[in-house]
């Protein structure tokens, strides 16, 4: 008869976040997990099969906690750069799930064209969120995503790294101000 699980695969992985949001993924291991649960490594191999799987399970917790972020961003009255402010929010924040979910090194390199629906679950209600907001062909709201996402994001990787801060308006007016020209760039090409 199997041995009965100790911890649930929930506890497991909340262990594993609240390490990862304190001293980063290499700090999290099946004995630091077990030090917060107040157990041995032991225990947490009854639930999950290997790290890799619990590091999964914690990947996906991550995810969890950012899509909340997104979906906030959604709900404001500019939903596409909600999503932007949000997004560098998350990074602000949560520095270290930004960093594990964004700038880990990644098993496959992703062409530019590709990335957004290869890292993100989000991706097609944020595009959504263009394309029912502004007058814009698919081709060119894509493309206004595509350049706003890595605006977006090397201001969120300049915060999660503690290389510089910026403030809830200044972050504002950026997305604006480029979300702008490159909207009057496409319009004019109409």
């Amino acid at each position: 008869m199997p041995q009965k699980a100790k911890f649930s695969k929930e506890e497991i992985v909340e262990a594993g976040i609240k390490i990862l949001r304190k001293d980063g993924p290499e700090a999290v291991t099946a004995r630091a997990i077990g030090d917060m649960l107040n157990s041995s490594a032991r225990p947490i191999f009854t639930v999950f099969e290997s790290m890799g799987e619990v590091l999964e399970g914690i990947k996906e917790r991550a995810m969890d906690i950012y899509t909340e972020y997104v979906n906030k961003g959604l709900s404001k009255e500019k939903a596409f750069k909600g999503v932007g402010e949000e997004y560098i929010r998350f990074s602000k924040e949560e520095p270290k799930l930004f960093q594990f979910l964004f700038m880990n090194k990644v098993e496959k390199t992703y062409d530019i064209s590709n990335i957004l629906p290869g890292i993100d679950d989000n991706y097609e209600k944020i595009l959504k969120s263009i394309t029912d907001e502004y007058p814009v062909k698919k081709e060119d709201a894509l493309s206004l995503y595509k350049h706003l996402w890595v605006y977006s994001h090397g201001i969120a990787t300049l915060i999660a790294s503690g290389m510089c801060d910026f403030s809830d308006g200044e972050i504002g007016d950026m997305l604006t101000e480029v979300f702008k020209a490159i909207l009057i760039e496409k319009m004019k090409g109409r």
